[in-house]
């Protein structure tokens, strides 16, 4: 049940998954004068932050505010919510909706900030959340956004798209606030692609910037990339003036630019000779673009769309290519008109 602690008024959102992003959002709702219940299925880790009032483990320092309670039972964060925001990682996800389908309040709708595609099919998280959840609405939230900044109240901006125009006007309300804008997209599609395959490009470009290539290299990397990512989401259906907002180039480029995020922070280390499992030890978190890099390419390949930069990430990840390999591999193709 979510509690009321010192706040009256607001809405009561449930936030599955306390990881930095989950606790960063939790926050950003408390402060706009919600109440929430922040729930995580690791019972050791909501008892830390029971105990500390912060989440130590991934957002130190960062005190939660009042309005804010954490528990490890499903039920009882989704108890009198009026809202839900998932924000758990991509290959957990499926399992997290079929377990909300019994208990999710009747109407309310579910929105997520998770950045990814399922990992079982290679298929967009809208399906998955419309399988689990016939008739429901629901809505993504996605854009440039490092969690420890939301955290810290610095100012930041997103995009909420959901079919249902009303719906995402609702969820973008709920995050709007004191330095942070909630835009709202009817592009579903465009915005989930642009968050999933943005992680992967930041490993190329981590990848890059390991290996001493330069800021050449990085924008050239960063303008490519884009144009796979676009070339994906058009062939889905996404639509192009969503890839040139916050949650495509927006979002790329914060992801492959600052060492805040994770997928950026694999390439480095996959260029000082780290192994995938190494470097996620030295993370410490979960890395999306590892994982959508082998969904990616099976989108890819199922419409025939050209990705050779998304292409070497997954060799690199998963067949053992070495990073200078994959660098040779981009360079030595054929020479080609820039646009199609």
């Amino acid at each position: 049940m979510i509690q009321t602690g010192s706040q009256t008024g607001g809405a009561c959102v449930a936030v599955l998954g306390a990881g930095s992003w989950g606790t960063a959002l939790a926050i950003r709702l408390c402060r706009n004068g919600h109440r929430v219940a922040l729930w995580g299925n690791e019972a050791d880790h909501i008892a830390e932050l029971r105990a500390e009032g912060e989440n130590r483990r991934f957002l130190p320092g960062i005190a939660f505010p009042p309005g804010l309670v954490a528990l490890t039972a499903l039920d009882q964060a989704l108890d009198g919510a009026t809202d839900c925001l998932a924000v758990v990682p991509s290959h957990a996800f499926a399992a997290v909706t079929r377990a909300v389908a019994g208990l999710l309040p009747r109407g309310i709708g579910l929105a997520w900030a998770t950045k990814g595609l399922d990992p079982a099919s290679g298929g967009l998280l809208h399906t998955l959340a419309q399988q689990a959840l016939p008739g429901e609405d629901l809505a993504i939230v996605s854009g440039p956004s490092f969690a420890r900044e939301v955290a810290q109240g610095l100012p930041t901006a997103v995009t909420v798209a959901s079919a249902q125009p009303e719906f995402a006007r609702r969820t973008a309300a709920l995050l709007h606030g004191e330095r942070f804008r909630a835009y709202t997209s009817a592009d579903m599609v465009g915005v989930e692609i642009s968050g999933a395959a943005k992680n992967v490009l930041a490993i190329a470009t981590g990848i890059a910037d390991g290996l001493g290539f330069g800021a050449n290299t990085r924008a050239a990397l960063i303008t490519r990339g884009l144009t796979e990512l676009i070339r994906l989401g058009t062939a889905l259906g996404g639509r192009g003036e969503t890839f040139m907002g916050l949650a495509g180039v927006g979002d790329l480029v914060l992801t492959c630019t600052d060492n805040q995020s994770r997928n950026r922070r694999m390439g480095l280390a996959l260029a000082r000779g780290l192994s995938v499992a190494q470097a996620r030890e030295e993370i410490g978190q979960e890395v999306e673009g590892v994982v959508t890099a082998q969904a990616v390419r099976t989108l890819a390949q199922r419409h025939g769309v050209e990705m050779p930069i998304s292409e070497q990430v997954y060799r690199v990840l998963y067949e053992g290519r070495s990073p200078l390999q994959a660098t040779a591999a981009l360079l030595e193709r054929e020479p080609k008109q820039e646009f199609d």
